[in-house]
């Protein structure tokens, strides 16, 4: 594992938390915020938006995905309808917002994200089988040449049928700030994988500084 373990009683506030940190250290008039998917994102979104009342300027701020389901904005599936619903129309929006998009593909995206240089924060969320965005064990985008950004990626293990478009590694890794949010008994084993130098993808992102903040039922014991 890359980075600092913390196990923490209340995984949306040290989230939030951890943002505004960022936010407050910020190095440039804007800041540039990766968003993820998943069952836990969302609570965490939901807490940022109450905690950076009067704090975050969302005004400066540019939101990126970190990964995307190839299915449309509205699908309540997709990690743009999830973030647009639990911290977006909370804000009030943002300077700027960049969803993914499957039709417009890879290259315009990382063109964007080239724009930019570093990114402020990037979350991630782990899943069972040790996938973070859409990096699946096995799958080809873990093996993008260190120059691409972005890429289209599948699950070779079929669990997660839907196509996908994902940050890359090497995307990943320009980030000033890596945030895992971790939660639930189901995720106990991977973390304990990852802990013990197994080659899952979570396990394979680097950053300036990657911070994984756990609640106790996906704390090892």
């Amino acid at each position: 594992m890359h980075g600092e373990l913390s196990v923490v009683e209340d995984l949306q506030g040290a989230f939030a938390q951890t943002v505004i940190e960022a936010w407050r250290a910020r190095s440039g008039e804007l800041f540039h915020l990766v968003l993820a998917g998943g069952s836990t994102a969302g609570p965490c979104y939901e807490r940022l938006a109450v905690e950076s009342e009067g704090i975050i300027d969302w005004l400066s701020v540019n939101v990126y995905w970190g990964d995307e389901r190839c299915v449309p904005a509205d699908d309540p599936g997709s990690n743009q309808y999830l973030g647009r619903r639990t911290l977006l129309e909370k804000v009030g929006g943002a300077n700027a917002v960049y969803p993914m998009s499957c039709e417009e593909g890879p290259d315009a995206y990382a063109l964007r994200l080239g724009e930019i240089g570093k990114l402020d924060v990037v979350h991630l969320g782990m899943g069972a089988d040790g996938h973070t965005a859409s990096l699946f064990p096995g799958s080809e985008a873990l093996d993008a040449d260190p120059g691409q950004l972005v890429a289209r990626n599948v699950d070779p293990s079929g669990r997660n049928k839907l196509p996908r478009m994902t940050l890359t590694l090497s995307a990943i890794s320009r980030a000033r700030l890596v945030v895992f949010t971790v939660a639930g008994a189901s995720k106990r084993a991977t973390l304990q994988a990852v802990l013990d130098g197994a080659d899952l993808p979570a396990a394979r992102v680097v950053a300036d500084r990657v911070v994984w903040l756990v609640d106790r039922d996906a704390a090892p014991a």
